[in-house]
């Protein structure tokens, strides 16, 4: 039974759990059974909550179970920069090391009402910063195809679960790539929601739109369902957007592509890529004529892209983080350090310019998708690497300047507010997972999940996962 479990996707489990063949507690036990089984391999899931989510089990009747999210008692596994009440949350910080919160926050108080149980906290880099996972607090989470490479990050722990079998579906955060990072690293979907989709807080800067919340599963069927049960507007988040009319499950159940799709290998010319992610993700965009669509190469203007994030991620830091350098600095990251001060030291005149710059991209980008409503590009630069290696500093012979220099893919389309996801398209020659990178018009999580789902069917990838934890280099 629990290997069958193990098996099943989100939306097959919640089938059974919504008809009686499964109970919530059956589906906990096969959970945490696999937890105990893979974690010392990987080291995704650092703090369980088994006597809280048995409780929470009980507690299913008072929940919404007409909503179109309804989890019926699927348990899943929540990322440490999230509060979960009474459970440790540490932020991946040895300054909130034995933070215990007593009220959860917005996203999972709405997860458990809609049926969801929290059984874990996933293991994240310090304060989500970076993309590699690890932190002083609880080490180095490895990825699952291999345990010498990183997964990722910053949601890194909950895609090394996901691709593990330690849950059916995992919250992350992304800022710059965070979900769709180690969703490429890890052979599983990750998806970056438009801002205001999935209410969040409460939070130091409610009107930060650059950071969002969103769903990972191992199938975009599975995103859609929980990206279902985050969805809808909520007083303390004042960019919240109401619940689609139509559920986000109904776009999968008809998959399709659009008639035009744009494929770019380097979102033009703004970026390096190795040779072998170039050549996968090529191969991937090419399976969308076979299914239909007109694909041409061809990319908005992100030009001043790097530029501009760089500015208003230190603007960022800096306004949510100087207290923390000011009283706690020896035990920041040099990486963190680095942000705070470069966002503290920079002028009003700089982040306006910013601003400025940002709505000229917009308005480009915008522009291009009225021609194309899919950009298909690169998750990564790069596949997976070595798990001791901090980030990449260089790529088929460009280096980088800084940390966050080589998530360009990614934090270029953040800026844009356009939702996106990775979703899984191939295999280097080492048998290590590369993501496509799918980007959708504003506010288009429909099309995009449809056509995501169109192409996961056609890749037929989906049964790689879950895989045991793989020790290539024994």
């Amino acid at each position: 039974m629990r290997n069958d479990a193990l098996g099943l996707t989100a939306r097959e489990a919640v089938d059974l759990l919504r008809s009686g063949v499964l109970s919530p507690l059956e589906l906990l036990d096969a959970a945490l059974a696999r937890i105990a089984e893979v974690e010392p391999a990987v080291n995704a899931l650092p703090t369980l909550c088994a006597e809280r989510a048995r409780a929470a089990v009980a507690r299913l009747d008072r929940g919404e179970r007409d909503h179109p999210g309804w989890l019926a008692g699927l348990p899943i596994v929540v990322k440490d920069l999230n509060d979960v009440a009474g459970v440790r949350t540490t932020y991946g910080s040895p300054i909130f090391a034995d933070h215990v919160p007593e009220r959860s926050d917005i996203l999972v108080e709405r997860l458990e009402a809609r049926g969801a149980i929290v059984i874990a906290k996933s293991n994240t880099p310090e304060f989500g910063a970076g993309a590699t996972t690890f932190n002083d607090v609880f080490g180095k989470t490895r990825n699952p195809w291999d345990t010498a490479k990183t997964c990722g990050g910053s949601s890194g722990g909950s895609a090394a679960a996901l691709a593990c079998g330690e849950a059916w579906l995992a919250t992350g955060s992304d800022f710059g790539g965070s979900l769709r990072i180690p969703a490429s690293f890890c052979g599983v979907v990750g998806l970056r929601p438009s801002p205001g989709r999935v209410a969040h807080g409460p939070a130091p800067l409610p009107f930060d739109a650059l950071s969002v919340d969103g769903p990972m599963g191992r199938t975009v069927g599975d995103v859609a369902l929980l990206l279902d049960a985050m969805s809808g507007e909520h007083p303390a988040d004042p960019l919240s957007l109401a619940a689609p009319v139509r559920p986000f499950t109904s776009a999968v159940e008809r998959a399709r592509v659009p008639e035009r799709v744009a494929f770019s290998p380097d979102l033009g010319g703004i970026m390096p890529v190795a040779g072998e992610v170039r050549d996968i993700c090529a191969a991937a965009a090419r399976r969308f004529e076979r299914l239909g669509a007109r694909v041409d190469q061809a990319s908005p203007d992100l030009s001043g892209a790097r530029e501009i994030f760089q500015t208003l991620r230190a603007a960022n830091y800096a306004a949510r983080m100087a207290p923390l350098l000011e009283n706690h600095r020896s035990e920041l990251k040099p990486e963190v350090v680095w942000n705070i001060e470069a966002g503290l030291r920079l002028s009003a005149r700089e982040i306006g310019h910013a601003e400025r710059a940002r709505a000229k991209l917009y308005a480009r980008v915008a522009a291009f998708f009225e021609r194309y409503p899919l950009l298909l590009c690169p998750a990564v630069l790069v596949a997976p690497f070595d798990v001791d290696v901090r980030y990449v500093e260089y790529v088929d012979g460009q280096r980088f300047e800084t940390y966050v220099d080589w998530l360009i893919a990614t934090f270029a389309i953040t800026l844009t507010a356009l939702p996106a996801l990775s979703v899984p398209c191939g295999f280097t020659p080492a048998g290590l997972p590369v993501g496509l990178q799918m980007v959708g018009p504003p506010r288009g999580e429909a099309l995009l999940l449809s056509a995501a789902a169109a192409f996961e069917a056609a890749a037929g990838l989906t049964a790689r996962t879950p895989l045991d934890p793989i020790a290539v280099s024994a």
